[in-house]
């Protein structure tokens, strides 16, 4: 039974392998083709989460209290929790549609219906369901991002050099929202509320269409663009490996026949404990990195109100701030896995190191416990002085996810053969998009009744407490299911 996520070869010849230590790559077009990869990413992001910006405005926060649109965070939790629902379903099967239709148009395609749902987001107005309608639309095409860029990346890159042309393309999702923290305050306040919210769509759905003419023009195939802009050289280097995914070509049936293949995959996976602890593990802490991308500018906006001697939290200094906290975030992506390869070459197995690194990774979140320590306490620590170490503790915690992250994404390839890989992979991105959204709607259940009552701190409070914990909750669930490394070799 081949798996639903990888596809059949054909009859197409494939390269003669070339032994790799002696081979040169005799140009550097692949890196192109990474750089246009990591600009989809940055744009993938930006759009995705140009919406945490925006939520004072729509729900009449700070400097835009009586002009936005009064909505409540529950309103707001809709939107984001119906994006996060649909992107997670839409991803399972994105992989499958870009099979069929090829890397290069699959991630045009998936480009142009995110970018193009981005900009009719601006005529959404004030009504909630047009926002959760557009939104939800933005995240079906979204979902095609990390499938059509991992795919070009295997079909662009020998294996030796795929998993640093990934990490550089998977920063661009700090990068980009590191990029909507700058542009979307500075668009507001230039264009005023009312207008500055309409033309952050436009212009971030615009960027998109900006890209896929680039991609028209500079993308395809290897085989495709051997002697014009990729060298003879190049082109051998690339395929150094012999079989390669640029000589697998459209997956055996149709999008519906591999999607009920992928079903029965998915039955079978479900009998082992593995799966199980990577979906959990994804369940219990995928949703506080949502909550830290969709949440955190009206969080400090709400904490931080004007006193004697602060003037007040303002969009374009929670943008500044939730930059840094972005910034540092990437710190994280990039160490997080070189810390148990450490620990191998030490002479860890690989599941000790794995599992020894994630349960410090999982530590460092209890910092979150004291976020509101400091906040709750201006009078005291002095607003600036509390500011400061509330984005220091944040900024922390969100490296260590980051770090929790890079290691748990890494524990489908150590436990099951690879033909595996990617459908256990899809399961824990449902389960990881599951617990986003149950903590979308909690926080908007939370922050409404409490701000009813005039103490949205609390909802705060509560929500930290649940990120301090959620990483060492996932660790002790997936050590008691899976307590010894024992590899799956019966599928």
């Amino acid at each position: 039974m081949s798996n639903a996520f990888t596809s059949t070869t054909t009859s197409t010849p494939t390269p003669v392998p070339t032994p790799a230590m002696n081979m040169k790559a005799g140009g550097n077009y692949r890196w192109v083709i990474c750089g246009l990869l990591l600009f989809a990413v940055i744009i993938n992001s930006m759009d995705k989460f140009v919406i945490s910006y925006l939520k004072p405005f729509f729900c009449s926060e700070g400097e835009f209290a009586g002009i936005g649109f009064g909505w409540n965070d529950q309103d707001f939790s809709h939107i984001t929790m119906a994006f996060t629902i649909v992107w997670s379903i839409a991803t399972i099967f994105a992989g499958i549609f870009i099979d069929k239709v090829g890397s290069r148009r699959g991630l045009g395609i998936a480009v142009a219906v995110w970018s193009t749902f981005e900009m009719v987001n601006a005529l959404a107005g004030r009504w909630v369901g047009g926002h959760v309608i557009t939104r939800s639309l933005l995240g079906v095409g979204e979902a095609g991002c990390f499938p059509g860029a991992l795919k070009t990346a295997a079909e662009w890159f020998p294996k030796k050099e795929r998993a640093l042309a990934t990490g550089i393309f998977n920063s661009g999702a700090s990068l980009g929202a590191m990029t909507a923290a700058l542009f979307v305050p500075w668009c507001l306040v230039f264009y005023g509320g009312p207008l500055g919210w309409k033309m952050v769509l436009i212009y971030t759905g615009a960027v998109g269409f900006v890209w896929i003419f680039f991609w028209w023009i500079l993308g395809g195939m290897p085989a495709k663009m051997r002697g014009k802009r990729l060298s003879e050289s190049e082109y051998n280097y690339i395929h150094q490996d012999g079989q390669s995914v640029a000589a697998v070509e459209t997956p055996k049936g149709g999008f519906l026949e591999q999607a009920g293949e992928m079903g029965r995959t998915w039955l079978k996976l479900l009998t082992y404990r593995p799966t199980w602890a990577y979906a959990l593990g994804k369940f219990l802490t995928d949703g506080i990195w949502w909550f830290y991308l969709f949440w955190l500018p009206s969080y400090l906006i709400a904490q931080f109100p004007k006193t004697d001697n602060f003037d007040g939290m303002t969009i374009s200094l929670a943008g500044r701030l939730s930059f840094i906290v972005w910034g540092v975030a990437i710190i994280g992506s990039i160490s997080g896995g070189g810390i148990a390869m450490r620990l191998m070459n030490k002479g860890w197995s690989p599941y000790k190191a794995r599992l020894g690194s994630m349960l410090g990774f999982a530590s460092i979140p209890l910092l979150v416990l004291l976020v509101q320590v400091l906040a709750n306490n201006q009078a005291y620590f002095g607003s600036k002085t509390a500011l400061a170490g509330v984005i220091i503790l944040i900024s922390i915690s969100v490296a260590a996810h980051q770090m929790w992250s890079a290691n748990l994404y890494t524990t489908p390839s150590d436990w099951f053969p690879s033909k595996a890989v990617a459908s256990v992979s899809a399961i824990g991105i449902a389960a990881g998009g599951a617990g986003g959204a149950l903590i979308q709607w909690l926080v908007g259940l939370l922050a409404t009744h409490y701000k009813s009552i005039g103490n949205v701190q609390m909802a705060y409070t509560i929500m930290f407490f649940i990120a301090a914990f959620a990483y060492l909750t996932g660790w002790v669930v997936i050590k008691v299911l899976v307590p010894r490394f024992k590899p799956i070799t019966d599928l």
